[in-house]
């Protein structure tokens, strides 16, 4: 056996039961396992795991809550493979995705992958509006949707390959989250691994979030850049601090309006005027288009403003990560 799909769930039988489904209508003509871990669940998933025993080979396994991080290492211990693949459990996988992947293997083995993530016509105009401002060369540089153009590729935990050979040297995730995804590729990079992306071999991310959900979450995004530059400085790059700009830019422009100057006012209007029109055609449809612009805001005001509070208590400060943001690291 080649391949583990390593898939933490936590509250979330629903999404297991569309995951476990798509992957039934795999293409793939080898064997190959699904080693699901509930991560403490009030509402577990074991029943919905039982319809699809004689469907699917699939391990299920109860621990108790110690983070998505610590629950995939808990998976790749117990996995039989000698690759594991790691999915959300709001991810949908595509028939020919295992098949892609076994493909990419043979042309260009590499220890480490990563592959992006799109969006079904069914999904509601909130998922694509967001999925549009995570993956979009005009937010992101296009890093999760299969643009990426930097020399080393950070894999992301919904959508990831590890060999076990990898794995086993890294011990795999630690206990920060968000950030678990960076700090997993930077510690495999000083192994001697390397990581590639993948284009062909992506997932269908649902990202069952509303506009709240959203803009918690990355503002933990930008929260978790300063401890991962403070660990290892070698990697900050000055694009980390481009949202906390742009929002500290948008302010300056108000604050030129006392002096008549609107230039760069102008400047933001047209790159959200870009961002509409874009995501518009993208989606084919205008509505899309305008949550588009809500959910680009939302992505840049939330990472901005956590990415220069945790570099104010990480960076300046000299404050110890798990003291100042305790809630992004899981006792394990």
């Amino acid at each position: 056996m080649i391949f583990s799909l390593i898939i933490p769930v936590y509250n979330r039988p629903d999404e297991v039961d569309e995951l476990l489904e798509s992957l039934t209508k795999s293409d793939y003509s080898e064997a190959f396992e699904i080693v699901l871990i509930e991560d403490g669940s009030s509402i577990p998933c074991k029943d919905v795991v039982m319809t699809y025993q004689g469907k699917l080979n699939i391990s299920y396994y109860f621990k108790e809550n110690s983070g998505p991080g610590d629950s995939r290492n808990f998976g790749m211990q117990k996995a039989r493979g000698d690759y594991f693949i790691i999915f959300d459990s709001d991810c949908i996988i595509p028939p020919n995705y295992l098949t892609e992947v076994h493909k990419e293997l043979d042309k260009n083995y590499v220890d480490c992958f990563g592959g992006p993530d799109r969006a079904l016509a069914s999904f509601s105009d909130i998922q694509k509006a967001i999925n549009f401002a995570m993956t979009s060369f005009l937010t992101t540089g296009g890093i999760r949707g299969g643009s990426e153009k930097i020399n080393k590729f950070q894999p992301r935990s919904f959508n990831m390959g590890i060999s076990k050979k990898a794995f086993e040297a890294s011990k795999g995730f630690g206990n920060i989250h968000p950030g678990e995804d960076p700090d997993l590729s930077i510690r495999l990079w000083n192994l001697g691994f390397q990581t590639r992306l993948f284009p062909e071999a992506f997932v269908y991310h649902k990202r069952r979030i509303d506009w709240e959900k959203f803009a918690v979450q990355v503002n933990k995004f930008g929260k978790a850049r300063p401890i991962l530059n403070s660990w290892y400085p070698e990697h900050n790059k000055l694009t980390f601090f481009f949202p906390t700009v742009f929002i500290l830019g948008l302010l300056l422009a108000f604050l030129l309006l006392i002096f008549n100057i609107d230039i760069l006012l102008q400047l933001y209007f047209v790159y959200f005027v870009i961002i509409f029109l874009t995501a518009s055609i993208q989606n084919k449809s205008i509505k899309i288009g305008y949550l588009s612009v809500i959910a680009v805001w939302k992505q840049f005001y939330g990472y901005g403003t956590g990415f220069l509070e945790s570099f104010i208590k990480i960076i300046l400060l000299k404050k110890k990560p798990q003291e100042a943001f305790p809630r992004m690291f899981f006792k394990v």
